[in-house]
């Protein structure tokens, strides 16, 4: 096939001959140029989609772990209000039992008002002087509980005094010489002058006589050390106890004796049983207190009111 081109500016022409594959080859190419960019744009448009939903995909994942994390902090943030809650709950409770347990030592104690008052708050004061910086402020309910121990620890040190006071103020009771030495029995013979119930004549006593049931029960009338026991002339067996402050004790006749030297005894223990040994005429207890080494009437000690 032969083809014939012309030059529009100079009017000369051109030809050129092909034979038909060429011709075939040439127009298989221009039909194919617009296949080739349609199956580009069709593949290239896959590969977009593709990436597009792995993007979207790791987002998703992204935006799945920020919501777990939130979850997990809102719940570790109401375990630790629930944690607070519960510990601000038992934090009061035992301020009321603090409370009540001081208000209830302070009436047994008999003090005098105002000296322990567990139903007020603890007296404080002292010049104010503000913070510049009170960022670091912490929460109104961590302040309640720094607030709740502080008064916890006032209450428990006035528990302590107030302890110390009542331990102080039961040794001086219970060295208080009040009462008389006998369980069951009654007062056969007062101190001073009398008869003698041997001789008949007029002699000094140096004591009070209980007379009771034989082996019934000799207390001590306050507590202290044992500073004799045994024999003695005249008192048979003896019983003689150091209550401090000047005082001592002494109980005779015993029928026997359950105490040695060196006990510590307290007010009403027992310490002997009654009987009749020594100058003595019948079961009975022989007792004697003595202040400052001089014999004093026990008449005043034994009709004392306990403390």
């Amino acid at each position: 096939m032969k083809f014939i081109i012309v030059d529009n500016r100079t009017g000369k022409n051109r030809s050129f001959a092909a034979n038909g594959l060429v011709i075939g080859l040439t127009i298989t190419g221009l039909l194919g140029i617009p296949v080739l960019a349609g199956v580009s744009s069709y593949y290239h448009g896959l590969g977009e989609a593709s990436l597009n939903d792995q993007l979207v995909a790791k987002w998703r994942d992204v935006l799945k772990t920020q919501q777990n994390e939130i979850v997990e902090a809102r719940t570790s943030a109401r375990e630790s209000r629930e944690a607070s809650a519960l510990r601000l709950a038992k934090l009061q409770a035992r301020i009321v039992r603090l409370d009540a347990l001081g208000e209830r030592l302070t009436s047994v104690a008999k003090l005098e008002e105002g000296e322990f008052d567990f139903s007020q708050p603890p007296a404080l004061g002292g010049p104010l002087e503000e913070k510049e910086d009170d960022q670091g402020a912490l929460p109104d309910y961590l302040q309640l509980l720094e607030q709740l121990a502080e008064d916890i620890e006032s209450r428990e040190q006035q528990l302590s005094i107030l302890e110390n006071l009542l331990v102080s103020r039961k040794l001086q009771d219970d060295v208080f010489i009040a009462g008389r030495p006998v369980e069951k029995g009654w007062m056969s013979s007062r101190f001073g002058n009398r008869n003698d119930p041997i001789t008949g004549k007029r002699a000094w006593h140096s004591g009070v006589d209980f007379a009771g049931k034989e082996g019934s029960n000799v207390i001590s009338v306050a507590a202290g050390v044992v500073v004799y026991s045994g024999p003695r002339s005249g008192y048979g067996r003896l019983v003689e106890i150091n209550h401090g402050s000047g005082f001592t004790t002494m109980y005779g006749h015993h029928k026997k004796i359950l105490v040695k030297v060196g006990d510590i005894v307290k007010k009403g223990q027992v310490i002997g049983l009654m009987g009749s040994s020594g100058r003595s005429t019948g079961p009975h207890v022989h007792f004697e207190v003595y202040k400052n080494g001089r014999v004093v009437d026990p008449s005043s000690y034994i009709h004392r009111t306990n403390r």
